[in-house]
């Protein structure tokens, strides 16, 4: 990867983008065989010369490091944005996505972030209706959102995916009350936070 990045630079590209559905997720080998994370191959891709941004995506709250989290601080090259998908404000609806974390330990995530770049852009999806989703799950995920002010989202109304396990769980939303949440999600994460940030 490091040897493409750097044939890519010889040719006079300026911005890498680190594409993967886990990105952050990621561990990669070196020449002599060591392992390292995305932090560390993002250190290394700032390291080459002419590489003036450097932006990853798509990440998962779980596998977002404190090691990751350093790079924000420690690496300029790295875009002051990040995309975090978090898809619900209730952790009974996380849990029952098997997202692995709470709203809780996701806002702490973003507020490391936002100590290391004060005015980050953040953007994040959401999916509304998901089943058994109650009208006091949904103010939840509204309330995440007016508590974190993300500059940009995409909020999906749920639909039934093939061999997913939510597929057999029963559907409590009607598709009248899908398209009012879904739009109620679309208006209040529209509420910028007025920041200056560079994307």
């Amino acid at each position: 990867m490091l040897a493409e990045v750097t044939a890519l630079a010889a040719q006079g590209v300026r911005e890498v983008n680190l594409l993967g559905q886990n990105v952050n997720a990621y561990r990669g080998r070196t020449a002599t065989g060591e392992r390292f994370d995305l932090a560390e191959l993002i250190r290394a891709v700032a390291q080459i010369d002419g590489i003036e941004r450097i932006r990853f995506t798509t990440s998962h709250p779980v596998a977002f490091s404190e090691r990751l989290i350093a790079a924000f601080a420690d690496v300029p090259q790295l875009v002051n944005a990040v995309h975090l998908p978090v898809q619900s404000g209730s952790d009974r609806i996380l849990t029952a996505m098997r997202r692995g974390h709470t709203a809780a330990e996701y806002c702490r995530k973003i507020e490391q972030l936002r100590e290391v770049r004060p005015n980050i852009s953040l953007s994040s999806d959401f999916i509304v209706g998901f089943p058994g989703e109650t009208d006091a799950e949904f103010a939840e995920t509204l309330a995440l959102v007016d508590h974190l002010g993300f500059d940009q989202s995409y909020s999906f109304i749920y639909s039934r995916r093939p061999g997913t396990p939510a597929r057999v769980r029963p559907m409590t939303y009607r598709w009248r009350r899908k398209k009012r949440d879904w739009n109620g999600c679309n208006s209040a994460s529209r509420i910028m936070r007025n920041t200056s940030a560079a994307i």
